[in-house]
């Protein structure tokens, strides 16, 4: 029951901090605590089963301008453990990792199973231990170092303990870490969907245009980038990352609140109606219904149009201003009131949690507790969609991993 690390959380940050503390130190004894009946439960779900191991951006200053929280620190924590070191260290262990077009990065396998076998055959060969249905509700600082005690009854004494218990949507999940002295910043939500109260356009659901601009209506939080239309309301990349960078205002607004969507992207009012006056000659004999403006998907325009009440056999030539002015205004301003948010539990992600200023920004060490390390999304960090949240749990991983057991 003495271990030289116990790292809680069996899930990404907890197994790669345990596989970078064993190889920088062959013979430790490591054991991992997980609360839950099984591993790696993220890691199964993430990118549609296919695990989004990470994300194609190497410079670690760009890399951490797409954290909301966290920036400054991911920013020290980068140039230390960056995205080509994750990607090496993968290859290194014959997990061949594929880069798609949006810089989304996956096994070659297009199988999450690839890595959490990767994880567990290392995890064997390093002798280390894995516990399930631990769950930890104390560690306590003793003389000979820190006992973690769960909630069964067990006890586990250790010279170095790593919590890497992820986010949680329960205050209660970081209770333990509290009783360290440790202000938890309350975990909410982030990456989620938008819910349409109105659902005006659930009869398109399945439409999507590559290149919107999603914002919040009376505030500066805006994202571009495809925006899919679904029977719930909206969703896509830009809706998710605009989500991830609001989400500290959505939830003190209770999720309702206007969405604006520019189905142009961030084209300029004026350029698009002197653009939409100019078809009125381009265009004089054709019909407006027939035939899309924007390459926008054939029923979208005709949604747009129908919002605009311009008739179906219209043409270009008749249409007045009072139609046309509605059209400019639901290409570049389609309004969405939405209420509530869709979140998929499996992925769910939370801004919140242990602040960085209470932690030693270079080694990820508590300042209130010696030899007690963080690494993961229990940190108040969060990450944009596409690989963003793994690439920050490998690289505190490792850091924490490294300050623990490296010679200095």
């Amino acid at each position: 029951m003495v271990f030289d690390l116990i790292v809680i959380g069996g899930g990404a940050a907890g197994f790669y901090g345990a596989l970078q503390a064993a190889e920088i130190q062959p013979g430790l004894k490591i054991l991992i605590l997980e609360k839950s009946t099984r591993v790696l439960s993220k890691v199964r779900v993430s990118g549609g089963g296919r695990c989004n191991v990470t994300h194609s951006c190497f410079d670690p200053v760009r890399l951490s301008q797409h954290y909301p929280r966290g920036e400054k620190v991911l920013r020290r924590i980068f140039k230390k453990y960056d995205t080509g070191q994750t990607v090496e260290w993968f290859q290194s262990r014959h997990v061949v990792i594929k880069t798609e077009a949006d810089g989304r990065m996956f096994p070659v396998t297009d199988d999450s199973q690839t890595i959490i076998d990767c994880f567990l055959n290392e995890a064997r060969r390093r002798n280390v231990q894995i516990q399930m249905g631990a769950e930890v509700h104390g560690i306590d600082l003793k003389d000979t170092g820190l006992e973690v005690s769960t909630t069964s009854g067990l006890k586990y004494s250790a010279r170095r303990v790593l919590v890497a218990t992820g986010g949680s949507p329960k205050r209660e999940a970081y209770s333990f870490i509290e009783k360290l002295g440790h202000k938890i910043r309350t975990p909410i939500p982030s990456l989620f969907t938008f819910n349409d109260s109105k659902k005006i356009f659930v009869d398109l659901m399945g439409v999507s245009v590559a290149n919107a601009e999603v914002r919040i209506a009376r505030t500066s939080y805006r994202q571009v980038g495809a925006v899919l239309i679904t029977h719930w309301g909206l969703s896509g990349p830009a809706v998710i990352r605009l989500s991830a960078w609001a989400a500290e205002h959505l939830h003190a607004v209770n999720y309702q609140f206007l969405a604006l969507v520019s189905w142009v992207g961030s084209a300029e009012e004026e350029t698009m109606r002197s653009f939409l006056l100019s078809q009125k000659t381009a265009r004089a004999r054709q019909k407006i219904h027939g035939h899309p403006l924007f390459n926008l998907p054939q029923r979208l325009w005709v949604k747009l149009c129908d919002l605009s009440e311009i008739p179906e056999g219209k043409i270009w030539s008749e249409i007045g201003n009072k139609n046309l002015n509605r059209l400019l205004e639901h290409l570049i301003k389609c309004p969405f009131q939405i209420k509530g948010k869709t979140t998929f539990k499996e992925e769910f992600v939370t801004c919140g949690g242990v602040d960085f200023s209470e932690i030693d920004p270079e080694t990820l060490e508590s300042k209130f507790a010696k030899g007690v390390y963080f690494a993961g999304e229990v940190l108040n960090e969060d990450g944009e969609t596409g690989g963003f949240n793994f690439q920050a749990a490998w690289s505190t991983a490792s850091v924490a991993a490294r300050a623990m057991f490296l010679q200095k």
